[in-house]
């Protein structure tokens, strides 16, 4: 019987990966030209990416923990925990190349008619333009808005900045599927390398009992519209004043994960130009100016969480890598994020920021 070498196996496995990724990881959603899920364990999630087309496809990437391979890797760590043999044997059987053996702990499905790269373009393209239109729909400024006064209740006073992040703006009623009706949100713009807006970050907010604002009492307050990977959101410029892409050399910034922890870290630090991440998984893949010399980045304290330790540790290797000095800020506290630090501070001093 004729065996097929692991990098024939592969090709051919990535011509049906639109079919194997429904197979090895049926939680993950199409997501423009990828698949995502939250690991190799197929939950759902953001932090693991499969290309579906093109010349990549089949090539996958798991952000948080830093693994990677082509599509016979993915089947290997999915379903044999990394071991390649057993792979081949699955791959072959999966593919129809050997009826007499059979070691798929998965039956094979009828192959699905593979969606064209045309449409899976248009399917991204769609939804980079409703991200676009939702934010140029909204208008620009946060001042005495529900926005002001949730991150003002996290003790963010922005108007210590003296200006509100231009990446920020208050909608008064964003569709949240999960509660099937529209609440008021936060957006944040989503920029990719260019400068172009590619996604809208959304956290929906809602008015406490006390009258303040604070975040939605949902499973997922915070959704990202639009794919962005690589992208950050630009929340302030520093000392220069500059875009990202016009950053002058030598420039400083801080990157942290989320938004709030991001604006505390401007509100402590407004010489230095502060960018949010979006995800910890997305901070290694982060496309950022040369001119970008140092970067600090604030960690929230969460080193009892495995994944998070791996996508953290990825990121600073990955900016070091570019020739950048990198420094490490976080928190003493286990469990704290700089946000934390930043309301304790206050409640501490009885002052509106640090």
């Amino acid at each position: 019987m004729r065996r097929h070498s692991a990098s024939a196996l592969s090709q051919m496995l990535a011509r049906s990966i639109q079919q194997l990724v429904i197979e090895l990881l049926p939680a993950g959603q199409r997501d423009g030209h990828e698949w995502r899920c939250g690991s190799l364990g197929g939950e759902k999630g953001q932090s693991l990416a499969v290309h579906l087309h093109g010349t990549r496809a089949g090539v996958w990437a798991d952000f948080s923990s830093g693994e990677k391979g082509d599509s016979l890797d993915l089947v290997a760590c999915c379903l044999y925990g990394g071991n390649r043999r057993d792979a081949m044997r699955w791959a072959e059987n999966w593919l129809g190349l050997n009826t007499a053996d059979s070691m798929a702990p998965i039956q094979r499905r009828p192959i699905l008619e593979k969606v064209k790269t045309s449409e899976l373009d248009k399917e991204a393209q769609q939804r980079r333009a409703k991200a676009r239109r939702l934010w140029q729909e909204t208008p620009a400024g946060i001042a005495g808005t529900p926005v002001e006064s949730y991150l003002a209740g996290r003790g963010i006073n922005l108007r210590q900045l003296g200006r509100a992040p231009g990446a920020l703006r208050f909608a008064p009623a964003v569709w949240c599927a999960e509660v099937r009706k529209p609440l008021p949100a936060m957006l944040a713009a989503i920029c990719g390398p260019n400068g172009k807006m590619v996604a809208v970050h959304r956290t929906w907010l809602q008015k406490s009992p006390s009258g303040t604002w604070v975040k939605a009492d949902l499973q997922n307050p915070k959704k990202v519209l639009g794919s962005f990977a690589g992208g950050c959101i630009r929340l302030w410029r520093g000392a220069s004043g500059k875009a990202l892409d016009l950053a002058p050399t030598g420039d400083v910034a801080i990157v942290a994960e989320g938004i709030e922890t991001a604006l505390s870290c401007a509100i402590a630090c407004p010489e230095y130009r502060v960018l949010a991440a979006v995800s910890l998984s997305n901070m290694a893949s982060m496309k950022l100016p040369d001119t970008l010399t140092e970067i600090t980045v604030a960690a929230d304290n969460d080193c009892e969480n495995p994944a998070a330790r791996k996508a953290l540790h990825a990121a600073l290797s990955q900016f070091a890598q570019q020739g950048r000095t990198v420094r490490l800020a976080m928190p003493e506290i286990q469990g704290q994020d700089w946000n934390n630090v930043l309301t304790h501070h206050d409640k501490d001093t009885g002052h509106n920021g640090p």
